[in-house]
């Protein structure tokens, strides 16, 4: 009995434990239940914003639209930039299964080769996983139709189509326009150096030279974006929304490329083979600026040899970029700007404006020219003129007309190089000129300072003498010698040099404008006459040294040639220009004006090993006033012959 009743407590006593331990569970769930009510309510009402913005962003994807890059014309709305339709061939990765299976079976069908796969990986790296990447470009209508009937069996791959710069004049206009090419990683940090990162994002082409790349900001315009759908593996579902891009703004360039293509003429030998009859077509080394000087506007800009800049814009290959680069004729280098010369005597009118205004000479200066000047005082050797006999008593306007060097070597030494050079620095040598590209040289006028710190040297007397004729340590560019004229013309006033002539905005067209610099002050309207005089008497007085190119113009015009030596000549020894090779010649410079009263055409050339500057550059500066004065007439053999070299 006592067994059971204990028993039974023992029963008891683990039934009220059970429905404890019950009771304890039960609470636990409903503590759970709490929780996850809790928590389903914080995620469905209270951070229901914050879920649906982190959803959104992994299932919403932005897509940039690049914008269509602005046209550019010339002055007379003829197009010289355009944009073509091109093909390419591209691949989504997230949609195909085997990528080497698909390079396998496309190099047989479209002769894809390694080296577009290797370009593909590359640029695979570089692009959001949800874009196609181009694995071959600029496909042919034959290419597109043959890839069309088999696309069923590449799934992933499409041909897609784009606007690419196309440039319709070649190599004719290529150190103006420069061109357009990939965007590569320096591009890319300089974008986001900048802050313009997000603009390029759809952007295949950026300006790499010239106008192109100067004017980027106006001709690329603003980026569109799509607002679409992906699912988990990156593949669009949908467009949500479409913002359209703004396109690049044409513009309107100074450059008449009627004139562009005449000058470009002047610089190209044309032959025939004896054996074949075919042409064949050599081109001059030398440059060619022609200015408008009333407003500096750059009217035509020929650099040659030039090349072809459409090669750039689908990616040049190696061995025709190796080709240009290996041309010992420097066809990559615009001559009008980054040509680096002696600007030789073509300065001398400059010259006699800072001599006049300095007081070291003066209208009744007379000196005798034995052919041949040496420093006051010393057992310096002479320095020559380029007439070996000399010119007789000189003046002023014969110095310039004559182009005495022995009247300048005086000159330069009264002035001395601190006030020669600050005076040719008013002109603009020595500087940049503020053209509108920037692949520009500032050349060198020398100072003390300069050759000091290039040379470690102080500077010597008998080193300013050659800088009186545009000699010695002084270089230019040819677009330096052209801007220092129209200084010249215009007495003074200072203006850069200008390639754009308007923006074309929504059919609303607005001139650019240009800052001028600062004018030289403090020369009298009499000493510039006397300069822009000399220069007329050397195209039409009795002893000009061009005078033989202008006879018979029909209008009056002031010009200035130069020589400038390409090797320095041993003590006594003789210059003959016939039994030097070619690469050895002086090149010959010329700078012109016209008409003469109210000049309107600014001419500055330099050629290469040429030789005489008067005998080269004088008839080809006619040539190019003839053109543009008279239209079309130019002067005929007879009024061409040459007369003696001189500078």
């Amino acid at each position: 009995m006592r067994q059971k009743r204990t028993q039974i407590r023992d029963h008891r006593a683990e039934s009220v434990l059970f429905f404890r331990r019950a009771l304890v569970s039960f609470a636990g769930i409903i503590a759970l239940i709490g929780v996850l009510l809790t928590n389903l309510y914080y995620i469905q009402i209270s951070g229901h914003d914050d879920y649906q913005t982190r959803s959104n962003d992994n299932r919403i994807k932005i897509v940039p639209v690049a914008p269509n890059r602005g046209l550019i014309y010339d002055r007379n709305g003829v197009l010289l930039a355009e944009n073509q339709p091109v093909y390419a061939l591209e691949i989504s990765t997230d949609k195909v299964e085997n990528l080497n299976d698909t390079f396998a079976r496309l190099k047989t069908l479209m002769s894809v080769t390694d080296e577009d796969i290797e370009r593909f990986k590359k640029e695979r790296r570089r692009t959001r996983r949800f874009k196609s990447v181009p694995i071959l470009d600029q496909l042919t209508e034959n290419q597109v139709a043959l890839f069309s009937v088999n696309q069923h069996k590449f799934p992933g791959v499409e041909v897609k189509a784009y606007l690419k710069r196309h440039y319709p004049y070649g190599d004719a206009l290529t150190h103006v326009l420069g061109y357009v090419a990939k965007i590569n990683d320096r591009d890319i940090q300089k974008l986001e150096r900048d802050e313009k990162i997000s603009n390029y994002k759809a952007t295949r082409d950026i300006g790499k030279l010239g106008i192109e790349r100067y004017y980027e900001d106006l001709l690329h315009g603003t980026s569109g974006y799509q607002e679409v759908e992906v699912n988990s593996r990156g593949r669009i579902i949908r467009t949500l929304k479409y913002v359209p891009p703004i396109p690049g703004q044409d513009i309107k360039l100074n450059i008449d490329i009627e004139l562009q293509l005449f000058v470009k003429e002047q610089l190209t030998v044309r032959t025939q083979d004896p054996d074949t009859g075919e042409e064949i077509i050599k081109y001059k080394r030398g440059s060619i600026v022609v200015m408008d000087p009333r407003d500096s506007a750059v009217i035509a800009m020929v650099s040659s040899p030039s090349y072809d800049p459409n090669l750039f814009v689908h990616g040049i290959s190696t061995k025709n970029y190796q080709a240009l680069l290996n041309n010992k004729d420097r066809p990559l280098v615009n001559r009008v700007t980054l040509g680096i010369y002696p600007p030789a005597s073509t300065v001398k009118p400059l010259i006699a404006v800072a001599a006049l205004t300095e007081g070291v000479v003066t209208t009744r200066t007379t000196r005798s020219d034995p052919g041949w000047w040496k420093i006051p005082n010393t057992n310096s050797r002479p320095f020559r003129d380029w007439r070996r006999w000399g010119h007789g008593k000189v003046n002023i306007h014969k110095a310039i007309e004559e182009s005495v060097d022995t009247f300048f070597y005086q000159i330069a030494y009264d002035l001395g190089i601190d006030r020669l050079s600050s005076w040719m620095t008013k002109f603009g040598y020595g500087e940049y000129t503020g053209i509108d590209i920037h692949e520009e040289s500032k050349a060198n006028m020398p100072t003390r300072e300069w050759k000091q710190a290039r040379f470690r040297q102080p500077w010597y007397q008998g080193d300013t003498i050659p800088v009186g004729i545009g000699q010695g340590y002084w270089t230019a560019t040819p677009l330096q010698i052209a801007k220092a004229t129209t200084v010249l013309v215009n007495q003074g006033v200072v203006r850069p040099p200008h390639l754009l002539k308007s923006i074309i905005n929504d059919n609303t067209e607005t001139l650019a404008a240009f800052d001028e610099y600062a004018p030289i002050t403090g020369v009298t309207d009499q000493n510039w006459e006397i300069a822009k005089d000399g220069m007329y008497r050397v195209l039409y007085g009795v002893r000009g040294t061009a005078r033989r190119a202008f006879y018979g113009a029909q209008y009056k015009a002031g010009g200035k040639s130069g020589s400038a030596q390409v090797f320095g000549l041993a003590k006594d020894q003789k210059y003959n220009a016939e039994e030097l090779e070619e690469h050895l010649r002086d090149h010959a410079l010329f700078t012109a004006f016209a008409p003469y009263d109210k000049p309107e055409i600014v001419v500055a050339m330099v050629l290469e090993n040429a030789g005489g500057g008067s005998s080269n550059g004088g008839p080809l500066a006619r040539k190019i006033f003839d053109h543009v004065l008279l239209k079309p007439t130019a002067p005929n053999s007879k009024n061409n012959q040459q007369t003696e070299v001189a500078q």
